[in-house]
């Protein structure tokens, strides 16, 4: 294909909201306006809309003007002198030029900022891991640093013969036992739950944030109950406890453990976890809603039922049209969004584009990627950047040349299992328009004349 000439892209605004902004918010959802969310972004979106515009024309990294570009012809400071020595921070961080790139709140959401959520910049990162330091939180009562050296896990029965040899585990004795490191995602039921009903929020990161990617390291738990002894035939769920203040505790059902995937980590990207993340423990359960991989884990009971626990029976279920609530549906369906272009982003030049963007399903591989710039009229297949894994964030490219005329970006994505991402017409039709929890519908962005491009639905 003809790249030539190459498209320029002004990256989305990283922040709508400023603190007036968020008060406004708060004000309206005092107030019972449903519609606060979309109409607060809407306003500061307004805000940015004139220096986006008169930017349309110019970029951080313009064409030069005739005569040379200066960047190359003259010889610049840092290549003339001595550089900052080794170990000026023990730690290493960003670049100074990329501070912009933050996790993000949502005002509105939430009253307290302890029970609260961040959002990863999906539309500045690549490939498939998300930066530890950019990994999307959900905390119900706020994030701890705890000692592991008084950190414990405990194993035990809801009676005393489901489990032969209850046992409390340190970290120390944990680290100690065969470890496995595996690539996951983690998306936190609520991912795209504001548009349900219709647009609310403008950019990749506030639609699709509440998802991240990482390597994780720990002990497999079927290896731990093996060593308790466990009553594999009587004992079909699992219920994990968090040492937090909100004492969040999940069921898992017992399948998911004898699989062998489901395990208990300390590490993430090659370091220990962090404590938004959990640390020192946390529970990993491929494919299942984030709310079951319980941070700062410290209780593991084995009982012969579902547990009906606060977050599992009036949280973290599905609003159904008839009014009834679904219950248990934790695995997170296929679904995918384009990142390039996305919301918030602006188009400088007619020209070649790379659409890219990501992919997953909680029920195993993501198979294939169709894309379509008309609105779903036309797809094409998309390329799968590798590697492909199971419940793993999959990176998917698309050639596109821009004509300059109004484009709506899709795409939908195929598992292994034979599911399709469905539309947000497919989805309603079953779920309605009232629900918070797995909304995994087509995600479209429209690209304007201008370049500018905005989140849209289409009915």
């Amino acid at each position: 294909m003809d790249r030539s000439p190459h498209g320029r892209l002004k990256k989305a605004p990283e922040n709508f909201i400023d603190a007036d902004g968020v008060r406004k918010v708060f004000e309206e959802a005092k107030a019972g306006r449903r519609d606060f969310i979309r109409k607060a972004f809407a306003a500061t979106g307004a805000a940015v809309a004139a220096p986006v515009a008169m930017a349309s024309g110019s970029s951080a990294n313009p064409v030069p003007a005739a005569g040379g570009d200066p960047n190359i012809l003259e010889l610049p400071e840092h290549s003339k002198g001595l550089g900052q020595p080794v170990v000026t921070d023990g730690y290493g961080k960003p670049s100074k030029y990329e501070a912009n790139v933050q996790r993000r709140q949502s005002p509105g959401l939430t009253q307290t900022t302890q029970a609260s959520v961040s959002f990863a910049p999906l539309q500045s990162l690549f490939g498939i891991v998300t930066p530890s330091g950019l990994h999307f939180e959900r905390h119900h009562q706020g994030w701890w640093d705890i000692d592991p050296s008084k950190h414990r896990l405990m194993i035990n029965g809801s009676d005393d013969k489901l489990v032969k040899r209850p046992m409390v585990f340190t970290m120390d004795e944990l680290m100690r036992l065969p470890a496995v490191s595996r690539f996951h995602f983690i998306e936190c039921g609520a991912n795209t739950g504001m548009e349900w009903g219709n647009v609310a929020v403008p950019t990749c990161q506030y639609t699709h944030g509440m998802i991240s990617c990482s390597e994780f390291t720990g002990v497999p738990l079927k290896i731990l109950f093996d060593m308790a002894g466990v009553d594999y035939k009587r004992g079909r769920y699992v219920l994990a406890e968090g040492a937090d203040g909100s004492s969040m505790t999940r069921t898992v059902p017992m399948e998911l453990v004898e699989s062998g995937e489901v395990f208990v980590a300390y590490g993430q990207n090659g370091e220990m976890l962090r404590p938004e993340n959990g640390y020192p423990l946390r529970l990993v359960v491929p494919g299942v809603q984030g709310v079951s991989w319980v941070k700062y884990l410290r209780r593991i009971e084995i009982g012969d039922q579902p547990y009906g626990a606060k977050d599992e029976v009036m949280h973290y279920v599905d609003l159904m049209p008839d009014g009834k609530h679904r219950q248990y549906t934790s695995t997170q369906e296929v679904k995918s969004v384009v990142t390039t272009p996305s919301g918030g982003q602006v188009l400088l030049d007619k020209g070649f584009y790379n659409i890219t963007g990501l992919a997953w399903s909680g029920r195993g591989k993501v198979k294939r990627v169709d894309v379509s710039v008309d609105g779903g009229r036309n797809w094409r297949q998309a390329r799968l950047e590798t590697p492909v894994l199971s419940k793993c964030l999959t990176r998917f490219n698309l050639d596109w040349v821009w004509d300059g005329k109004p484009a709506l970006i899709q795409s939908r994505a195929t598992d292994d299992t034979g599911h399709v991402q469905a539309s947000y017409r497919q989805l309603r039709a079953v779920r309605g328009t009232r629900s918070i929890y797995h909304n995994n519908a087509i995600q479209t962005w429209l690209v304007q004349e201008s370049g500018e491009v905005k989140n849209v639905q289409l009915s």
